[in-house]
């Protein structure tokens, strides 16, 4: 496996979309220090990139700010035609875009193809939604006025971007913030630094003007906390864990900015006995081990009705003893590394502590014979709601499989949490699928589905799981204020 990475960008079309440096007002600039980019499948480093400092991070805010002035004025008709050509530019270097990714991230190449139509889709949508940032009219009460709400950017905006999703949770960032008029400084991973700059080089091409999207590299937290001490930052968006949500949010207080999170899950799925086994096995393998298990809709808890819940273990556990593990660039790789070792860490240590407590392994192991940040897709049974895997979220491909005996015992287990982001349902009683969406304490609940999200659903999550949506046209609310004026009568 090793050189996979290198030999993969070598063959590249568009060599140059590799990019190193910074972008900051329209210009790529160096920075003092570099930082290695990894392949997560070797531990390889194939590529470096700009270490930014607090300097870089108050340039990029200066042009933001000065950007803002010209790009709020552009007609919301013009900004979108800016956001469809960078769609299209995605789209037209799909392949390249995709094997950068898998190179830093790890995720199969086919997932990583899947993203970045994924993330293209974001810019169409919201050059279309951005033209339909509604006002309204009110009937006054104060006779003589007229009363109208019109909706405004509300200034230079941050993302700060995880490196499970490393274009499409930019795109569905800075395609509502830029619709709506505000320009976005991007604070990649630095995990995946490689395909927000290669976002930035092709918004260029698109026309984005300088300054209206920018992409500061380097070392998470200080940079992270630098944007957010500047009071002409207006509002941020933050895709990752719980904690690190609380402590941004703890950050911007000071300077009180609009805070769109979306943070930690613990997916309950629940599969009752009514609904078709193969329907509910199929699912649940695309619930739990999209991006090998990396992603915080992947299912955490698989609730199983006790009286299929033998059947299903067996067919399940056949799935995943079938899923192939390797290099994201290899032919037929369907789960890859995980893009940390400290992932891969809590994975292990997760199956470790459930067998210990009493679980049972029907599928997998604690180590992969590939080693390193490789873990073999794991399924357990026996799975208690007092261990470690039962109230955290393993962010890997490690099943944990729970028997239920009834619908209200399953609502109260799964609800147990203080996460709240999304619920999968199966059975084919309409009633019970109708109750159970009302219950479940979640702000997105699929039903006979593993898939549910896209531009125009409002994602986001209940309780500790974050504030605010993103996709839908509450996604471009995040970037507009309402602004109240009264028109009084002088000649009255």
């Amino acid at each position: 496996m090793r050189g996979m990475a290198i030999a993969a960008l070598e063959r590249l079309e568009r060599p140059d979309l590799v990019e190193g440096r910074a972008f900051i007002d329209g210009t790529w600039r160096s920075a003092g220090r570099v930082t290695g980019v990894v392949d997560p499948a070797t531990g390889e480093q194939f590529a470096q990139v700009a270490a930014c400092g607090e300097a870089d991070v108050d340039a990029a805010v200066r042009s933001g700010k000065k950007a803002f002035e010209g790009w709020r004025d552009v007609l919301p008709g013009e900004r979108g035609a800016i956001l469809r050509a960078w769609a299209a530019l995605m789209r037209r270097h799909a392949g390249d875009l995709a094997i950068l990714m898998t190179a830093e991230q790890g995720k199969p190449l086919a997932e990583a193809r899947g993203e970045i139509g994924y993330g293209a889709a974001f810019l169409d949508w919201f050059a279309a939604e951005g033209e339909r940032a509604y006002g309204e009219t009110i009937p006054s009460h104060l006779r003589g006025s007229r009363l109208s709400v019109q909706m405004q950017p509300v200034g230079v905006t941050v993302a700060i971007t995880p490196w499970n999703f490393p274009s499409a949770m930019i795109t569905r960032k800075a395609g509502a913030a830029l619709a709506a008029g505000c320009p976005m400084i991007v604070k990649p991973a630095p995990e995946t630094p490689l395909s927000a700059l290669a976002l930035a080089k092709l918004a260029a091409e698109a026309g984005v003007p300088d300054g209206v999207f920018q992409v500061v590299t380097g070392d998470a937290p200080p940079l992270s906390r630098r944007l957010l001490e500047h009071a002409d930052v207006r509002a941020f968006s933050f895709t990752g864990s719980t904690e690190v949500g609380r402590l941004l949010l703890r950050q911007s207080a000071d300077t009180v900015k609009k805070a769109s999170l979306e943070l930690g899950g613990h997916a309950p799925f629940i599969a009752f006995d009514d609904a078709p086994l193969d329907a509910v096995v199929a699912g649940c393998m695309g619930a739990k081990f999209a991006t090998s298990g990396q992603d915080c809709l992947a299912a955490n808890r698989i609730y199983v009705k006790r009286g299929i819940h033998d059947r299903f273990v067996e067919a399940f556990a056949a799935a995943t003893r079938s899923l192939r593990v390797g290099h994201g660039l290899a032919d037929g790789t369907q789960i890859g590394p995980m893009t940390r070792a400290s992932v891969a860490a809590k994975c292990r240590e997760h199956v470790s502590q459930a067998l210990s407590a009493g679980a049972r392994l029907v599928a997998g192991g604690q180590d992969s014979p590939l080693g390193g940040n490789f873990v073999e897709p794991t399924v357990l049974v026996g799975v208690t709601d007092d261990m470690l895997i039962a109230h955290e979220e393993t962010f890997g491909p490690v099943a944990a499989i729970l028997a239920f005996d009834d619908e209200r015992e399953v609502t109260e287990r799964a609800n147990a949490t203080e996460m709240g982001l999304a619920a999968y349902v199966y059975t084919q009683d309409l009633s019970r699928a109708m109750r159970l969406t009302d219950r479940l304490e979640y702000g997105m609940v699929a039903v006979n589905t593993p898939k549910f999200t896209g531009a125009p659903i409002p994602f986001g999550g209940w309780k500790q799981s974050g504030l605010g949506r993103e996709g839908s046209r509450h996604g471009l609310s995040e970037y507009l204020e309402p602004k109240y004026v009264c028109f009084g009568n002088l000649a009255a």
